[in-house]
Protein backbone atom coordinates (compact mmCIF):
# COMPACT_ATOMS: atom_id res chain seq x y z
CA UNK A 1 0.00 0.00 0.00
CA UNK A 2 1.43 3.21 -0.92
CA UNK A 3 1.04 6.34 1.32
CA UNK A 4 -1.13 9.51 -0.68
CA UNK A 5 1.18 11.97 -0.97
CA UNK A 6 0.79 15.52 0.87
CA UNK A 7 -0.87 17.04 -1.87
CA UNK A 8 -3.45 14.23 -1.89
CA UNK A 9 -4.48 14.78 1.70
CA UNK A 10 -4.57 18.07 0.94
CA UNK A 11 -6.89 17.90 -1.76
CA UNK A 12 -8.77 14.91 0.30
CA UNK A 13 -9.48 18.16 2.60
CA UNK A 14 -10.22 20.40 0.65
CA UNK A 15 -13.06 17.82 -0.71
CA UNK A 16 -14.67 18.01 2.59
CA UNK A 17 -15.21 21.81 2.81
CA UNK A 18 -16.27 22.51 -0.90
CA UNK A 19 -19.79 21.63 0.06
CA UNK A 20 -19.93 24.76 2.43
CA UNK A 21 -17.99 27.04 0.21
CA UNK A 22 -20.38 26.38 -2.80
CA UNK A 23 -23.16 26.31 -0.56
CA UNK A 24 -22.24 29.90 -0.34
CA UNK A 25 -21.75 30.47 -3.94
CA UNK A 26 -17.96 30.24 -3.51
CA UNK A 27 -14.76 27.37 -4.09
CA UNK A 28 -11.35 26.82 -3.46
CA UNK A 29 -8.79 26.06 -5.70
CA UNK A 30 -5.37 24.36 -4.46
CA UNK A 31 -2.88 26.29 -5.92
CA UNK A 32 0.48 24.39 -4.29
CA UNK A 33 1.82 22.89 -1.25
CA UNK A 34 5.42 24.43 -1.02
CA UNK A 35 8.70 22.48 -0.01
CA UNK A 36 7.98 24.20 3.57
CA UNK A 37 4.19 22.16 3.93
CA UNK A 38 3.10 25.55 3.37
CA UNK A 39 -0.43 25.29 1.37
CA UNK A 40 -1.42 28.16 -0.92
CA UNK A 41 -4.94 28.49 -1.89
CA UNK A 42 -7.67 30.64 -3.94
CA UNK A 43 -10.89 31.29 -2.74
CA UNK A 44 -13.34 31.95 -5.71
CA UNK A 45 -16.72 33.41 -6.64
CA UNK A 46 -18.20 34.83 -3.55
CA UNK A 47 -15.68 33.84 -0.75
CA UNK A 48 -12.66 36.13 -3.31
CA UNK A 49 -13.11 39.28 -1.84
CA UNK A 50 -15.64 38.18 1.22
CA UNK A 51 -15.59 40.14 4.45
CA UNK A 52 -15.00 36.58 6.14
CA UNK A 53 -12.83 35.28 3.56
CA UNK A 54 -9.82 35.69 6.37
CA UNK A 55 -12.14 33.68 8.80
CA UNK A 56 -12.96 31.20 6.80
CA UNK A 57 -9.80 30.64 5.40
CA UNK A 58 -8.43 29.99 9.24
CA UNK A 59 -11.30 28.60 10.65
CA UNK A 60 -12.45 26.67 8.13
CA UNK A 61 -10.14 25.29 5.24
CA UNK A 62 -6.82 25.33 7.30
CA UNK A 63 -8.82 23.77 10.18
CA UNK A 64 -9.61 21.06 7.57
CA UNK A 65 -6.31 20.63 6.17
CA UNK A 66 -4.58 20.91 9.73
CA UNK A 67 -6.64 17.58 10.97
CA UNK A 68 -6.06 15.51 7.44
CA UNK A 69 -2.25 16.47 7.44
CA UNK A 70 -0.87 17.56 10.64
CA UNK A 71 2.50 18.40 9.41
CA UNK A 72 0.91 21.16 7.22
CA UNK A 73 2.84 23.84 8.83
CA UNK A 74 0.03 26.85 7.39
CA UNK A 75 -2.37 27.69 4.86
CA UNK A 76 -2.49 31.14 3.05
CA UNK A 77 -4.94 32.65 0.28
CA UNK A 78 -2.65 33.90 -2.94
Amino acid sequence: MTEKTVKDRVLKALERVRPYLQSDGGDIDLIEVTDDLTVKVKLKGACHGCPYSMQTLKAGVEQAILREVPEIKSVISV
